[in-house]
């Protein structure tokens, strides 16, 4: 058996620890909303209140643009009913509606990626989310009204980077009976809050740059 010496052993340096890699970093933000129907802001949050369209295409849908990203995404949104309020009706006692919605976020290839619902119900104005200003420098609040509130989150694949939001089916029940609500076109629900969480792609590295030329010596005269 053959033991190292002391100044083999003095020669024997630790193998260097590796640099951990850190992780991209995630970032949320609001998303870029396309909407194509409007309410308008709220007068106590001050969110941006949009319809939801029942519909089939969804080049007519409200879109949400999904910046370029590492794996999947995520969106998430308040869904909400829409309820058209009477002050008239809550003092005779005939205001009270119940509603289901239930709408689809969709590619722009018209592949469905998860559908959503939200249920409630109005019997007075404590039901009420918000009222909707009027905007345009006039005063007042509208009559549609946002009650009820289902945050919904759902992933988005990473090789999406748009998404359309369609109305399917609004269900109604009122003390007069029931209403059922698909044609195209026809406002099904409200969205709000919409934003979006994801791991943006890196940056490409900067190409590097060549070394000048070394410049040869000129010939000796002779």
């Amino acid at each position: 058996m053959v033991l190292a010496g002391p100044a083999e052993a003095q020669t024997r340096k630790p193998a260097p620890k590796a640099t951990p890699t850190k992780a991209p970093a995630t970032k949320v933000e609001p998303a870029a909303l396309a909407c194509v129907a409007p309410l308008g802001s709220g007068v106590k949050t001050e969110r941006q209140f949009c319809d939801v369209l029942a519909g089939r295409d969804p080049a007519e849908g409200s879109k949400v643009t999904i910046p370029p990203h590492v794996g999947v995404a995520r969106l998430t949104f308040d869904l909400h009913n829409r309820h058209i309020y009477s002050e008239q009706m809550v003092k005779t006692g005939s205001a009270y509606a119940e509603y289901i919605a239930t709408i689809g976020v969709l590619t722009m290839n018209n592949d469905l990626i998860s559908r959503a619902a939200v249920t409630s119900s109005f019997r007075s104005p404590a039901d009420l989310v918000d009222r909707i200003a009027v905007g345009g420098g006039s005063k007042g609040v509208k009559a549609i009204a946002p009650i009820g509130a289902e945050t919904i989150s759902m992933e988005i694949p990473g090789d999406i980077t748009e998404v359309s939001f369609l109305g399917e089916r609004l269900t109604v029940q009122r003390s007069l009976g029931r209403d059922v609500f698909t044609a195209t076109g026809r406002p099904v629900a409200i969205i709000s809050n919409v934003t979006v969480e994801y791991t943006p792609v890196p940056p490409k590295p900067a190409p590097k740059k060549k070394a000048p030329a070394k410049k040869k010596p000129a010939p000796k005269k002779p």
